[in-house]
């Protein structure tokens, strides 16, 4: 079975992108597609706060309901604040655009770096908190969590590839049936307590109740409580995400999205506030083993998670407690999805800002931003490699990144509401100002109490990530800078052919034949020399008697080496001159595979490509059996068609090289983009080519199998013995680390060309300087 065929069976067939509507979201799929994260939080905010208060004994336990309380209205403030946030920008894009566009792109940079690692946060400890709820409910499992937790990642992966509407169905069922169970828990815990008494004594009590916990602090101190708040606030991560993917909503989207904020704030705070007192009145005992300072007896591996033990005391440990423990530890896995929802969204938006590679905002198959759903899997799996999965660890690392882009989205809010006035402004401007405020402290807080257990990695991580978008930014932002500079006049330049000669074979007869169609200054036939070559150049004299075929000897030196260095020097004796250089290779089969089979003439292609005035031409010759005995028409005539993208100066030079053939020239533009197609169809007009364009259609995206395509139907028009030559514009970017910014869009066109009968590709490369000299020249321009 092809690859291609894999493919589709194990993440359904390619949708086309008029199909993008179908997979908007209703509010009942949208709520466990993006709250998944915010609402499984609670499923151990309680326990993060209880291990901190642990250090003063039980009784730091009594903090439990205040801080919970406190909590509460903090998440009620800043789903107040992002319901406002939704209704002003629509489109979506959450903390980064909000804060782009209000406070400037230097803080709008500063809000997507927190909400990036916020999200690889995410996927880390919700898949290590779904493996801590399976492990508390079996504890011989707990060896095996890491892997159990890379499964998990890999699941999600594959589920997310999919498509967005897929995933939502899948993770609705978990999600909603966690949330009942957890209602049903709250209030069947209530019922008990008023009816028979809860806590140590009474007849319902948790497993750990009474387990004397030794203090490491003589008492409650302000920096405690101020530590607890901190974990607790790990309730809020993931409220964010609505605001990250209003798009993906069905109409109204403004509306939809905040009546679904609306919903996850009240199940998440009612849900909360519903473990924690119930914690508190079953008298659950939790704390963390550290045998240098002091020995806990309550430990989650002897007792289980908090929530666990609120399971067990109310529902005892039947039937209903082990699915409260299925539904929970489905939940915690399946909220990774939240980040998998928005992280490829904002990846997006990043590099549609050029923030980030390009390469992220390429739809899948399956119109899924796939690069970022596979980016996000492997750093987070990173993260569950180093931190082995263990939440404790992990939750250190949690929530500076998420009140980061609250504090600056609410701020950017504010001055929107300033600077534009609109009618309730005024109280608007209130309700975002309290949530800049509130969120601003928590933020301080937390990366004070947090800063010596591990989110000084987070605080490092983020300017280190905004100093390499900068950076990502200032690089294409140079290469735009320079694909956009237009020559004056468009000069035909001399055209010097050489044929570089490996075998006599038909691939070298088609290459000769073509150099001599083109239109040229000089043909020179190039061979380097080797200790079998004197049949050859006896036979190339009897076949060629009117082309000399040159020798290159090296003695040890490399073949490609030899080669080179012949054409830099034709290069530099005429450097007013294109030098044209002609490489045949001859296949058995169709297979793209053809690629690599023969490593000389790829290595020779991929240097020619960084020497500046160099074009070179690739022929290949598939050599099939025919049972007719008839051979294959010779080369007579050319047709070229130039792949035109846009009119930038590549694309404009490549326009030139083509005309200078000699051979009909006609023009194609793949329409990926209808604001890209759009766009060269305005420029066209204007532009001195008196070639025809022809806009061929691509409904899944890619650019290969439509251009393979229209190249058929060209060939088959042609009359026999026509070879259609694609003219492809390049752009060279210095520097590996540049090269690996761009999509490499020609490579892939190339492969996919080579297995092609009748066809040839012409690379013509455009030179781009160094980002530090192109900043130079326009300065000095």
């Amino acid at each position: 079975m092809r690859w291609v065929q894999i493919k589709q069976v194990l993440l359904g067939r390619p949708l086309a992108t008029a199909e993008q509507d179908h997979q908007l979201l209703r509010k009942l799929l949208a709520l466990p597609l993006f709250s998944s994260d915010p609402l499984s939080s609670v499923a151990y905010a309680t326990q993060e706060m209880m291990l901190v208060l642990a250090a003063v004994g039980a009784t730091g336990f009594v903090a439990v309901r205040p801080l919970s309380i406190a909590v509460a209205a903090l998440l009620f403030v800043v789903v107040v604040s992002y319901r406002q946030t939704v209704r002003a920008y629509p489109n979506g894009g959450g903390s980064f655009i909000v804060t782009t566009d209000n406070l400037g792109l230097a803080l709008g940079t500063i809000a997507a770096a927190a909400l990036l690692t916020d999200y690889v946060l995410t996927v880390a400890v919700s898949v290590s908190a779904g493996v801590a709820a399976i492990t508390s409910a079996s504890p011989g499992l707990v060896d095996w969590r890491v892997p159990m937790a890379l499964g998990f990642v890999a699941l999600l992966t594959f589920i997310n590839l999919r498509g967005a509407k897929e995933s939502s169905a899948v993770f609705a069922a978990p999600t909603y049936l966690f949330v009942m169970t957890i209602m049903v828990l709250i209030v069947a815990g209530l019922i008990r307590c008023t009816a028979s008494g809860c806590g140590a004594g009474e007849t319902l009590a948790a497993a750990s109740s009474g387990i004397p916990i030794e203090a490491a602090m003589p008492g409650l101190t302000l920096f405690l409580i101020l530590r607890a708040f901190a974990s607790g606030s790990t309730a809020l991560t993931g409220v964010e995400a609505i605001a990250d993917g209003v798009q993906a909503f069905r109409e109204p989207r403004a509306k939809n999205a905040a009546v679904t904020l609306a919903a996850m704030g009240a199940i998440a705070i009612t849900m909360f506030i519903g473990i924690s007192m119930l914690s508190v009145w079953l008298d659950v005992r939790i704390c963390e083993d550290h045998p240098a300072e002091v020995q806990c007896l309550a430990t989650e591996a002897e007792y289980g998670t908090v929530l666990s033990q609120v399971g067990r005391a109310v529902f005892g440990g039947g039937f209903v407690f082990y699915a409260l423990q299925i539904f929970t530890a489905a939940v915690l896995v399946l909220a990774a999805n939240t980040a998998y929802a928005d992280f490829p969204r904002l990846s997006a938006i990043l590099a549609n800002h050029r923030l980030m590679p390009r390469q992220f905002r390429n739809r899948g198959d399956r119109l899924v931003f796939s690069n970022g759903v596979l980016v996000l899997a492997v750093l987070a799996s990173v993260l569950i490699l180093s931190f082995r999965a263990e939440v404790t660890r992990l939750i250190q690392l949690y929530v500076i990144g998420v009140f980061t882009s609250f504090t600056l989205s609410q701020a950017g809010m504010v001055r929107r509401w300033w600077r534009l006035k609109e009618p309730g402004w005024r109280r608007s401007a209130v309700v975002n100002g309290i949530g800049a405020i509130v969120t601003g402290v928590v933020l301080v807080v937390v990366s004070i109490v947090k800063f010596s257990r591990g989110a000084w990695i987070v605080l490092i991580a983020v300017p280190l990530l905004v100093w390499m978008m900068r950076a990502i930014r200032r690089h294409y932002l140079a290469v735009a800078t320079q694909l956009k500079q237009i020559p004056v006049e468009a000069i035909l330049k001399a055209n010097r052919v050489i044929v570089c000669v490996a075998h006599l074979d038909p691939s070298t007869d088609r290459a000769v034949a073509y150099a001599k169609l083109i239109r040229s200054d000089s043909v020179t036939a190039l061979h380097a020399l080797e200790e079998s070559s004197d049949e050859l150049i006896h036979a190339w004299d009897r076949l060629h008697p009117d082309l000399p075929l040159n020798l290159v000897d090296g003695e040890d030196d490399p073949v490609a080496g030899r080669l080179l260095e012949f054409i830099r020097n034709e290069r530099d004796q005429h450097p007013e001159a294109t030098i044209t250089v002609v490489l045949s290779e001859r296949f058995r089969n169709r297979s793209q595979l053809n690629l690599v089979r023969h490593p000389h003439v790829l290595l020779v292609k991929t240097r020619l490509l960084f020497e500046p005035g160099v074009v070179v031409t690739d022929l290949t010759f598939t050599q099939r059996r025919r049972r007719s005995g008839i051979s294959p028409a010779p080369l007579q005539r050319l047709e070229t068609v130039v792949i035109v993208s846009d009119l930038t100066r590549p694309v404009r030079e490549a326009l030139v090289y083509a005309a200078g053939l000699g051979a009909p020239v006609r023009c194609v533009h793949v329409d990926v983009d209808d604001a890209q197609r759009d766009r060269l169809l305005r420029a066209w007009d204007s532009a001195p080519f008196p070639f025809p364009l022809e806009v061929v259609p691509s409904p899944y995206r890619g650019i290969t199998r439509p251009l393979i395509s229209y190249l058929r139907r060209v060939r088959q028009m042609a009359l026999p013995g026509t070879l259609v030559n694609a003219v492809l514009p390049e752009f060279i970017v210095p520097g590996r680390i540049g090269q690996l910014l761009h999509n490499q869009t020609g490579l892939a066109i190339k492969a996919s060309l080579i297995p092609e009968p009748w066809v040839a590709v012409t690379s013509v490369p455009f030179h781009l300087k160094p980002a530090i000299e192109a900043e130079r020249a326009t300065a000095s321009g």
